[in-house]
């Protein structure tokens, strides 16, 4: 068997053979049959070697082979949103004591310690997940209860919605969008306006969400957030899809056979690169408290920033196909304001997960694939098992029912006369 050479780090790697119960029991071996003992210093040396073998297997710094040779997962408790495991990449600053009754910091929202686990090692083969597992849901740990709650916050989100800004006879809805339309008679310009000032609602209050959080509470924060955001949305897409022809064309690309099938196959991709968070629906509705994740398997494997790549794939096939000068205005505006997401969502998540983010970040890329050609991502053997799972089959269905919906999605929004 190899062994591993000792790094000069704070996390050494030991083997098992470094901290065996052979090693340490053996003086009682020798002592036993090479000497008479009383039965007295027996038992004085078994309590000994006790001793010594608890502390060893207690200790932090010793690592024991791995339970399984696929993934290895780091159990997150309830106090901590990351642990990080040592590992040579990571730089370790403090270096508290652990022990089986507070083997976690107080207040790890703030700053995360570096601890490992028993009975796991790092090779160049495996590497412990610091985040969370992306897509993840077992049915056996769902509550009817939590659904049906989730059903009649949705009922009631859609009638005030439709109540407040859709319906033009007693919503707001119609009187936004006019009054961005006195902007300019460009509907390039309105385009880029509405997208515009979504982005800087749903950027700023992501930007102010831990601030929120600390003053009202995570469940009232997402209320706020989304009630103020959704109606936003809503205003963008339907001036879209009211105005998507009423630019100059640029081009014409519609007669060329095979285009629409890229497109559609384009615009049923883009929708698996939805940011991971977006399955979390009791979350998204606050039925449970929301919580900023740092997801590190499934789509975040291929790239960190899905739902930045997914609205790029989105803008350019629609662009493609529509080849006008509003197509354009919306595809550079939704880019734009993804981009800055990418961005915010690095700071944000460093500020609240620490090293364990800067973990996940060496082991990731932006660019789809970079990580994995570059040799800083390792995809498991059954991979593939990460997308069948119950969200991706959901998008599935529900991005297909989108496309045989369209016509009646077209036909209601035209009725909005936005």
């Amino acid at each position: 068997m190899s062994h591993h050479p000792l790094p000069s780090t704070n996390c050494p790697k030991y083997t098992k053979e470094h901290i065996s119960f052979k090693i340490l029991l053996s003086p009682l071996h020798k002592s036993q049959t090479q000497h008479t003992h009383t039965h007295t210093h027996f038992e004085t040396q078994l309590i000994f070697a006790k001793m010594a073998t608890s502390i060893f297997l207690s200790h932090p710094l010793f690592h024991f082979p791995p339970l399984s040779s696929k993934h290895h997962k780091i159990p997150t408790p309830k106090q901590t949103s990351a642990i990080i495991a040592c590992h040579p990449s990571i730089k370790h600053t403090k270096k508290p004591f652990f022990n089986s009754h507070f083997p976690f910091p107080y207040k790890p929202r703030k700053e995360i310690w570096s601890i490992s686990v028993g009975r796991t090692q790092i090779d160049d083969k495996d590497e412990i997940l610091v985040g969370e597992d992306s897509a993840e849901f077992q049915l056996s740990k769902q509550k009817i209860s939590s659904w049906v709650y989730f059903t009649g916050i949705l009922g009631v989100v859609l009638y005030v919605l439709n109540v407040i800004w859709i319906d033009n006879s007693t919503g707001f809805g119609k009187s936004f969008i006019d009054a961005v339309s006195s902007i300019s008679d460009s509907h390039e310009i309105v385009m880029l306006s509405l997208t515009l000032i979504f982005a800087i609602v749903h950027s700023g209050l992501a930007s102010l969400r831990d601030k929120g959080e600390e003053l009202i509470g995570e469940r009232a924060f997402r209320v706020l957030f989304a009630g103020i955001s959704l109606p936003l949305a809503v205003s963008t897409i339907v001036y879209f899809i009211n105005h998507r022809y009423d630019g100059v064309q640029l081009w014409q690309l519609q007669s060329i056979a095979g285009l629409h099938e890229l497109v559609w196959f384009s615009n049923f991709i883009s929708f698996f690169f939805l940011y991971p968070s977006t399955f979390n629906l009791l979350e998204v509705a606050a039925v449970d408290k929301p919580k900023m994740h740092l997801w590190e398997t499934g789509i975040m494997r291929i790239t960190r920033h899905p739902q930045m790549v997914g609205q790029v794939i989105w803008c350019l096939a629609h662009t493609l196909w529509i080849g006008n000068s509003v197509a354009v205005a919306a595809s550079v505006g939704l880019i734009g304001h993804h981009l800055f997401g990418a961005w915010n969502g690095d700071r944000r998540l460093a500020i609240r997960h620490g090293e364990a983010f800067e973990v996940v970040k060496n082991r990731t890329s932006v660019i789809p694939f970079a990580a994995i050609i570059d040799g800083r991502q390792k995809l498991p053997e059954d991979y593939y098992k990460e997308f069948i799972r119950l969200p991706y089959i959901s998008i599935t269905a529900l991005t297909l029912g989108a496309y045989f919906l369209h016509p009646i999605m077209q036909a209601a929004s035209y009725r909005l006369h936005w």
